[in-house]
C-alpha cells in the first residue's frame, strides 16, 4: 500500500520520465516537453481500430474514395509529405501509413496516431483548394501525429481521471493495469477531446516546414486560412475555442514563413 511520501516520489519520477519531446527540433522551432504516460503502442492500436471502423462505415454507405481523381491527387500529395517525416522524427517513416478520402462536405481532414489519413471531399471542393493548400491541411494534420497529441492529451485525460495512486502504480509495477484502464477509456478520450492551442499551433507550424520541404508552396497555408476564415464566419472568438483565431493563425503563419522559404525553393530545384 502506498504511503503519502511513496506516491509522492513516484509521481515525481513518472513525471519526469514521461515528459520528453516527441519530434527533432528543426526550423519550425516546436520542442516543447510532453507529458506521454501511455504507451504509443496501445494508442496506435486503438488508433487502427477506430480507422478501420470508419472504413467499413463509409465503404457501406458508398462514400469511401468514390472521386478516383481527388483519391490519386491526395495520395500523391500525402507520399510527398510523408517522404519528409524523418527530418522531424526518424521511426514515423516505418509507420504504416494509410491515405483515403471520404465523400463528406465538411471543411475536414484527419491524421490519427500511427499515420492513419483521412480528407474529407469538400475541403478540397467547397474551398476549391489548390495543390499546395491541400498540402498546407495534410501537413498540419501529420504533424499532429508526429507529435503524437492524441497520445498528450488521453495522457493528461488519464491523470485528471485517475489521479496519484495511478501515477505511482507505475513504479510500482503495475504498469500494465495503466495500459489496460487506458485502453478502456482510450477511444472516447482520443477522438473526443480537442486538440489545445499549444498543440495547434505546433501543427501549423511542423506541417508548414513539412510542405516546404516536400515541395508544396508554404505561403498557400494562409491563402488556405483565408478561404476558411470566410467559410466559417460564425466561428468563435479565440477566447472561446481552443483553436488560435483566424487571425492570429495567419500572422504566426506569415512570420514563419520567410524561414521555411528556402526548404520550398530548395526542394523546387531539385
Amino acid at each position: 500500500m502506498f504511503n503519502l511520501k511513496t506516491i509522492s516520489v513516484a509521481v515525481l519520477c513518472t513525471l519526469l520520465t514521461a515528459c520528453a519531446s516527441t519530434t527533432n527540433n528543426s526550423v519550425s522551432g516546436v520542442q516543447r516537453s510532453q507529458l506521454l504516460l501511455l504507451p504509443s503502442a496501445t494508442v496506435d492500436k486503438m488508433s487502427a481500430q477506430s480507422y478501420t471502423q470508419t472504413l467499413q462505415d463509409a465503404q457501406k454507405k458508398s462514400t469511401l474514395n468514390a472521386d478516383k481523381p481527388l483519391l490519386n491527387r491526395v495520395t500523391t500529395i500525402s507520399n510527398r509529405l510523408i517522404a519528409q517525416v524523418g527530418v522531424f522524427r526518424p521511426d514515423a517513416a516505418k509507420w504504416k501509413w494509410e491515405v483515403n478520402v471520404e465523400k463528406n462536405d465538411q471543411l475536414n481532414a484527419y491524421c490519427m496516431p500511427g499515420g492513419k489519413i483521412m480528407v474529407f471531399s469538400g475541403l478540397a471542393e467547397k474551398l476549391n483548394a489548390t495543390d499546395d493548400e491541400l498540402a498546407a491541411v495534410i501537413g498540419h494534420e501529420i504533424a499532429h501525429a508526429l507529435r503524437e497529441h492524441g497520445r498528450e492529451r488521453m495522457s493528461q485525460a488519464y491523470v485528471q481521471q485517475f489521479g496519484l495512486q495511478a501515477l505511482a502504480s507505475v513504479i510500482g509495477g503495475t504498469a500494465g493495469s495503466m495500459a489496460a484502464q487506458g485502453a478502456g477509456m482510450g477511444g472516447q478520450l482520443l477522438f473526443s477531446l480537442p486538440n489545445g492551442r499549444e498543440q495547434e499551433r505546433e501543427a501549423d507550424r511542423m506541417g508548414l516546414e513539412l510542405a516546404a520541404r516536400a515541395g508544396y508552396n508554404p505561403e498557400a497555408a494562409v491563402s488556405l486560412w483565408k478561404k476558411m476564415m470566410a467559410a466559417n464566419k460564425e466561428a468563435p472568438p479565440e477566447f472561446l475555442s481552443t483553436h488560435p483565431s483566424s487571425e492570429n493563425r495567419i500572422k504566426d503563419l506569415q512570420a514563419l514563413t520567410p524561414k521555411v522559404m528556402p526548404l520550398y525553393l530548395a526542394a523546387k530545384n531539385k
